[in-house]
């Protein structure tokens, strides 16, 4: 008779065990969900980054540095005393471009070398003052009449230089597939912004090879992205019947999209006249590519590619109708990316359980 309490602790105790192992996996599994609902939350607002509010300063006005208080962009009067020339840095069609100081502080000066592309310099600056965000480098003050522009500088440079960046010691730790992703991320979300931006729909013209894109764009010290090429960055406006071409030129090749090509065989010489216009899609096209790139050859990327390959196979659709917007595209990238970080995260905690 004394055995039976023992044959009853017998009974219970294995059946009490599993069940509190199943109840710390359901707290763990729900844990698990808040802290990536509450990060993913926080990564989406850094990363959607108030539009229209760079550094909470009003328009005309910029916020450098650790300075809390906002300043009025710099003047003509005030560049000419208080900027003082580094080294050139950069020279491409339009401008030169200048690392320089400005109150200790290292600064971009970008200056008008060809005349006849003063038009083109204009549009950039008037796009650059219009456009200021945290998809956009932040402008700090311009001479119209000098045709100079002052912005940040970013020490890390363009993005044709990202793969080198990541070799770097410093910065190693940042080369994992997620990291890169979300810089995909950056990407379509400034595509996004320049399709309903505040002026309306623009095009990013300035994009007929991948080493082009890449040098429209920065690299911040804290890994987002940052447009800063706006010369070439025409308006769709359907409702007025008007669309875009990107310059006057014959474009070639599999990167520019199929509308952008000339329809009319080799057989037929090209004219500008004959060349028929396009719209914003044209960037939806090039989407896969530039994502390509920054997906780089990492652990995991492959995955990550797998995870896309259908939204960039829409993007690559031949009439421009059928291709997604580029809201749509980024959304998708965002659910990738949840999805995979939940899927990176549950085999790690169940790991500790095990272990625990």
């Amino acid at each position: 008779m004394e055995k039976k309490p023992h044959f009853v602790r017998r009974e219970f105790l294995p059946r009490e065990v599993p069940s509190i192992s199943l109840a710390l996996l359901l707290a763990a599994v729900l844990l698990l969900n808040a802290l990536l609902y509450l990060y993913l939350n926080k990564f989406y607002n850094s990363l959607g980054r108030v539009e229209t509010d760079p550094g909470l300063c009003p328009f005309g006005h910029f916020k450098f540095g650790a300075v809390k208080n906002c300043s009025p962009w710099l003047s003509c009067e005030a560049i000419n005393r208080e900027v003082r020339k580094l080294k050139c840095v950069g020279e491409g069609a339009v401008k030169k471009v200048f690392l320089s100081e400005w109150k200790e502080k290292k600064v971009v000066l970008s200056q008008l070398t060809n005349s006849e592309l003063k038009e083109d310099f204009l549009h950039g600056l008037k796009m650059l003052k219009a456009l200021q965000s945290k998809y956009v480098v932040r402008l700090l003050g311009y001479c119209e009449q000098q045709f100079t522009i002052l912005t940040e500088y970013h020490p890390l440079g363009s993005l044709r230089g990202l793969n080198e960046t990541l070799h770097i010691p410093k910065y190693k730790g940042m080369n994992t597939w997620h990291r890169r992703l979300m810089l995909a991320i950056d990407y379509v979300s400034i595509i996004r912004y320049l399709h309903s931006s505040p002026l309306g729909t623009l095009v990013m013209c300035d994009s007929n090879d991948l080493d082009k894109v890449l040098s429209q764009y920065l690299l911040t010290s804290d890994f987002h992205i940052l447009v800063n090429d706006l010369d070439a960055l025409p308006l769709v406006n359907r409702s007025a019947g008007r669309l875009v071409k990107c310059g006057h030129r014959e474009l070639r090749g599999e990167f520019v999209a199929p509308e952008q090509r000339w329809p009319y065989g080799e057989n037929v010489p090209f004219e500008d006249d004959l060349m028929p216009p396009y719209d914003e899609k044209t960037d939806i096209w090039k989407i896969p590519d530039v994502s390509n790139f920054f997906l780089g050859h990492v652990e995991g990327s492959d995955i990550v590619r797998l995870h896309l390959f259908d939204v960039h196979a829409a993007c690559k659709k031949k009439d421009p109708a059928e291709r997604p917007s580029a809201q749509e595209v980024l959304d998708t990238y965002r659910k990738v990316l949840t999805l995979l970080i939940r899927e990176a995260a549950m085999p790690e905690m169940l790991n500790t359980l095990e272990e625990g």
